[in-house]
């Protein structure tokens, strides 16, 4: 008997390897928990696996998962002749990837484009941060796949990102609507609906919907965190620090389990709660540091976590580490480490040692570059929020106020509002 995947590619396997694996890709594109471990269920069922074994390997590279990379990728190369074309495509899709070389699995979909696990992949959202140099390319690949999926739940969630980052905030709105309405605990549609409610500065109805997702539909979702990230994200822009305290201490303190998401989803909320008027006796980001582990810190895998990487070290004051990840970025293969990481580490070291104004106009000729970085606009304003900060420290109130307001244009702050209430006022003849 033939096994097939979820759509319908064929897995050269045993009938029960091929169940455990396709159980474990449905979890991981839902979100929901236990996918790594549905997977490693696969090659101890048959160790002779490619698929399982890559998977597994693209899980510990991208997502903290406790797997020896090196050796699940030996396995899966050296087993991938098994398989067929489209398996052995994938497979060296998978190993290219993770040394640093994404091309081979852009070319992968164009062949394949109803290999799913490597289209969540390839698209910057929760569980991965993407796999092109800016997000243009990475909604090619997911626009060359409409025709593919159809009215497929996930696909239709995945596509409601894409749109949302595009700016077509009323057709994600609708898609991830549709998904959710087809399957309720779907992670990537519930994300894509958070990300709308964001940008469109919808908070309190963000807020509401977020709260009753996750502890309904969505609670045996994986990455919880990044969606209690979310909705401490609305109250942080409401102002509402008090309730930002709680939901840190209830659902985002680092030292919960929460793996890699404690650097992306505690650190970056703690990091902008420091800077937000009005916020006093913020816990402390070492705890983070800590969970993260010097490794992650000073030779993150990919540059999504090497931009959270940053802003740890410099809310830690740690110019030793930002001088570290500068020089590994630098000397790094892939060309965002260089060409981002590496800067991003240099501008905010000199924000760590007190030389804001140089730290200001770095980070500021980073503004378009960071885009390479992955993940959302929303997490990657971090780095804007770095420059109002160094701004401010600078006496440049005006640039600060500049960037403030383009802001406000954007989108509904009570944040940013108060912000900018409390920039200096420069007398008028005084330069």
């Amino acid at each position: 008997m033939v096994c097939r995947d979820l759509y319908d590619y064929e897995l050269t396997t045993s009938p029960e390897a091929a169940a455990a694996y396709t159980r474990g890709v449905r979890d991981l594109l839902a979100l929901r928990t236990g996918a790594a471990e549905a997977v490693a269920t696969s090659i101890a069922l048959d160790p002779t696996f490619a698929m399982g074994h890559a998977a597994l390997a693209l899980f510990g590279h991208e997502l903290c998962a406790a797997v020896d990379v090196r050796a699940r990728l030996r396995d899966a190369e050296l087993h991938a002749g098994r398989g067929t074309a489209r398996e052995r495509s994938h497979v060296h899709a998978v190993a290219a990837h993770v040394r640093g070389d994404s091309s081979a699995l852009v070319r992968h979909l164009e062949a394949h484009p109803r290999d799913a696990l490597l289209l969540s992949t390839a698209v910057p959202t929760i569980a991965f941060a993407g796999v092109t140099e800016v997000p243009e390319e990475a909604w090619a690949i997911v626009e060359r796949a409409i025709p593919a999926y159809g009215d497929d739940w996930w696909f239709t969630g995945l596509l409601a990102f894409v749109r949302q980052e595009q700016g077509r905030f009323d057709e994600a709105m609708e898609l991830s609507c549709r998904s959710l309405a087809e399957e309720p605990g779907a992670g990537h549609s519930a994300h894509a609906r958070a990300h709308a409610h964001y940008e469109t500065g919808d908070h309190e109805a963000g807020l509401a919907w977020m709260d009753g997702w996750v502890t309904g539909e969505g609670a045996s979702i994986d990455s919880l965190s990044h969606f209690s990230w979310h909705a401490a994200l609305h109250e942080l822009t409401l102002g509402d620090l008090d309730a930002v305290r709680r939901r840190y201490e209830s659902q985002l303190r680092p030292e919960r389990g929460l793996g890699c998401r404690a650097l992306v989803d505690s650190g970056s909320l703690l990091f902008r709660w420091a800077l937000t008027p009005g916020a006093d006796d913020v816990p402390d980001i070492a705890a983070v540091a800590s969970v993260a582990g010097r490794g992650v810190l000073e030779t993150p895998s990919t540059p999504f976590l090497a931009l959270h990487a940053a802003v740890t070290l410099l809310a830690l004051g740690d110019t030793g580490g930002l001088g570290r990840l500068a020089t590994w970025a630098a000397a790094h293969a892939h060309p965002t480490q260089r060409e981002v990481v590496a800067p991003l580490a240099r501008a905010l070291g000199a924000m760590a040692s007190g030389r804001c104004s140089r730290a200001a106009d770095e980070l500021a000729a980073l503004a378009g570059p960071t885009r390479r970085l992955g993940g959302s606009d929303a997490q990657r304003e971090i780095v804007e929020e770095a420059r109002i900060a160094a701004l401010i420290r600078a006496g440049r109130w005006d640039e600060a106020r500049v960037v403030l307001d383009a802001r406000l244009d954007r989108r509904r702050s009570p944040r940013d509002e108060s912000w900018r209430r409390e920039l200096p006022r420069v007398p008028a003849g005084v330069s």
